[in-house]
């Protein structure tokens, strides 16, 4: 009796499922691309247990992801509705859109991109008069600490591959924690340096294990000084506790924020791979998506041995973006109202922070993916950013992409991402 109620309730489940509404996107240019002052006409599409779906739409106009420049009600006519607009600088447009069956509870959100002249997009603030001397200050700082790197090798049970867990010493007292791995018995080895997105949680071995097995001295950096592979209760703890909104933790005092420890991590990390023996003194190249993009674009920014970068939808770009009437990325440093600190304080801060003002000091090739609606870390911001890299550059926009979800919708920088790592294996010009 108890199976057949619990294969009852699953069934019913997936009636309800299949009858919510599902709302789609459409832009006219499949690349999601246009000039200033050119038109874009999304094609909004709702269904509802496969079929065409009745009723209006409410939808809104955001600039930047930001604010409203139109907004409307429009009825659907066989499930379809079509919204058009532009802009008249460079930039990007989000369209939000709304619909809630009739009789239902549930409001069903959807979103539309769309990017205007996206190599003219410039920064929303110059950075600091003294951000490079405030970067060369920190690193100096790492740098009167000794690395004492502990390399404990753990066996696991792939005789092709060799696995290590590293400690190091980080600034006052803080410490570095990430994974090694490397083919078993050789040398001569790129390294990549994976950085990894939001979130408390362990490392699995097999981010590192799998480029091993492909030839990469790979390593596998901790965000947190935490150990890298303790059980989930100790982390989810962690992220309960003091760690719960890390991102907020000094972040109106620019020698307290918690990304000052997180980023002189990336730059120690690249210290130890160039310092092995076993690395092929040519190719370093770091890696991440969200938080971990936001790091990679500052380890390139920082460190001049990295040769290659490689981020998709990075987070950390222009914390100054709602100054200049556009969405910025996670954290929304300076936006945090919730904390109840000083705001122009976080506003100063940010841009010690900002991937922003690192980018100009990207010299490396690199791989950007960027999602057009993306609504944690906006395209806007992301592409300005890259604009600013010295280094050539290929930029994956992705008109159906949001920041996580459909996996499908970020197939374009997957497919030249394991590409673009082999390319970049030898190093520069070979």
């Amino acid at each position: 009796m108890t199976a057949f109620l619990g294969r009852s309730f699953r069934l019913a489940l997936l009636l309800l499922s299949a009858s919510d509404p599902v709302v789609s996107v459409a832009p006219d240019r499949e690349s999601g691309v246009y000039a200033v002052r050119e038109p874009v006409l999304w094609t909004v599409e709702v269904r509802v247990g496969g079929a065409p779906a009745a009723g209006a739409v409410r939808w809104v106009v955001r600039p930047g992801g930001l604010g409203e420049s139109e907004k409307g009600t429009a009825e659907l006519a066989d499930g379809k509705v079509q919204v058009k607009a532009t802009r008249s600088t460079p930039g990007a447009l989000l369209l939000e859109v709304r619909y809630r069956a009739e009789g239902a509870g549930r409001e069903v959100v959807a979103y539309g991109g769309a990017v205007f002249d996206p190599d003219r997009i410039a920064p929303s603030a110059p950075p600091p008069e003294d951000f490079d001397a405030f970067w060369k200050a920190k690193i100096a700082e790492l740098q009167g600490v000794p690395m004492n790197a502990q390399v404990v090798r753990v066996e696991t049970g792939d005789p092709s591959v060799e696995y290590f867990k590293v400690t190091m010493n980080n600034i006052r007292g803080s410490k570095i924690h990430g994974q090694l791995a490397k083919p078993a018995g050789k040398t001569g080895f790129p390294a990549l340096l994976q950085v990894q997105w939001a979130g408390v949680y362990p490392l699995q071995r097999e981010w590192v294990l799998g480029p091993a097995r492909n030839g990469w001295l790979a390593f596998n950096l901790q965000a947190h000084d935490l150990p890298v592979d303790e059980a989930p209760a100790f982390y989810e703890q962690k992220s309960r506790g003091e760690l719960n909104d890390y991102p907020g933790l000094g972040n109106d005092d620019r020698e307290k924020s918690y990304f000052l420890r997180m980023f002189l991590s990336c730059h120690r990390a690249v210290e130890f791979l160039t310092r092995r023996e076993d690395w092929n003194g040519k190719a370093v190249v770091v890696h991440g998506g969200s938080q971990g993009g936001y790091q990679a674009i500052v380890t390139a920014g920082l460190h001049p041995a990295v040769t290659a970068l490689a981020a998709n939808v990075p987070a950390g770009c222009d914390h100054t973006g709602r100054q200049a009437g556009r969405a910025p990325g996670w954290p929304n440093w300076a936006s945090r109202t919730w904390q109840k600190k000083d705001a122009a304080k976080m506003l100063e801060t940010a841009r010690y922070f900002d991937a922003m003002n690192f980018a100009p000091r990207v010299r490396c090739p690199a791989l950007v993916g960027v999602g057009l609606i993306d609504t944690v870390c906006p395209p806007e911001g992301i592409l300005a950013a890259v604009n600013q890299f010295k280094g050539p550059k290929k930029v994956v926009l992705m008109p159906r992409a949001g920041h996580g979800g459909d996996a499908n919708a970020h197939q374009a920088y997957y497919a030249l991402f394991g590409r673009f790592l082999e390319e970049h294996k030898k190093g520069p010009g070979k």
